[in-house]
């Protein structure tokens, strides 16, 4: 196999049906490619994760057919490697301490600017370590939404790498993460799709590659919102996986066959993927009504 995929949940929870689509996307998309599929925990915010869910979402996945192809990575044991690459960042002064608030940019609707608000307030700590992101203008193509342009400087500005706290940012640990581990295409939901530019503008910063991307649509309740942990929202039936897997494949516009397993209806369902079927629309989640 020449290249890899990959599905990157946080132990947040139970595995919900918003993400069983995600993680059937991936490895359909992964599969039909002849590339390998990774499971990565992404479990940096520990205040967040909910004890167990980590071994409950591996456990649900692979009642459902899915199982990574290599051994789970989590990015909690990860931490040095992100801030070795931070280091590299500050040696080559792409990056600064910022003691900037949420409030302190109230008046700049949330994009920071090009310099510190607090600039000169080293007396205040602890510090976010932001990077400079200059006039960057990130376009690229995706496999679902077409192409997509941002301009980083007046719809983002300087973006946080570590946090006040200590933790490394979601956009700094998924760059490493994705390049170490090979991925050559990054498959997930549309909600992240603005995160995107901000990544690869990180990858040309640090000389990694760029993978393509694929967003798929997101899982909607009925009040328009994304299903999340968060909301509560009803975590897919382990012990009954057929009924939510072949919804999953519905919601992305694949064939869903009737057949006794999760398997056998994952390798039908491989057999006819077309990504070209995947709608670049937000749905109402298909699986939430009671049984």
């Amino acid at each position: 196999m020449s290249g890899r995929g990959r599905f990157a949940p946080s132990p947040t929870g139970q595995l919900h049906f918003g993400s069983l689509v995600a993680a059937v996307g991936s490895w359909l998309r992964a599969k039909s490619r002849g590339h390998e599929w990774l499971v990565r925990m992404e479990d940096l915010d520990r205040t967040r994760e909910v004890p167990g869910s980590a071994a409950d979402i591996l456990a649900t996945l692979a009642a459902f057919g899915l199982e990574s192809d290599l051994p789970v990575i989590v990015q909690s044991r990860r931490r040095e490697r992100y801030e070795q690459t931070l280091q590299l960042l500050r040696d080559a002064g792409h990056v600064y301490a910022c003691h900037c608030s949420r409030s302190d940019l109230a008046e700049f609707n949330g994009v920071h600017p090009a310099n510190c608000v607090r600039l000169g307030s080293a007396e205040l700590a602890p510090a976010a370590w932001r990077v400079r992101v200059g006039s960057a203008q990130i376009r690229f193509h995706d496999a679902v939404f077409g192409d997509i342009e941002q301009d980083l400087d007046k719809q983002v500005g300087d973006f946080v790498l570590r946090r006040s706290d200590g933790l490394h940012a979601y956009q700094l640990a998924v760059v490493v993460d994705d390049a170490e581990q090979g991925i050559d295409e990054v498959v997930r939901g549309a909600d992240l799709l603005d995160s995107t530019p901000r990544q690869i503008f990180l990858q040309r910063l640090l000389g990694l590659p760029t993978p393509g991307y694929l967003h798929l649509p997101l899982v909607l309740d009925e009040d328009g919102r994304k299903l999340s942990k968060q909301l509560r929202s009803r975590p897919v039936d382990a012990r009954d996986p057929l009924p939510a897997l072949r919804d999953a494949l519905r919601h992305l516009g694949q064939h869903a066959p009737s057949l006794p397993s999760p398997e056998a209806t994952l390798r039908a369902a491989l057999q006819r993927f077309d990504p070209r079927a995947i709608p670049a629309i937000n749905r109402t989640n298909v699986a939430m009504q009671d049984d």
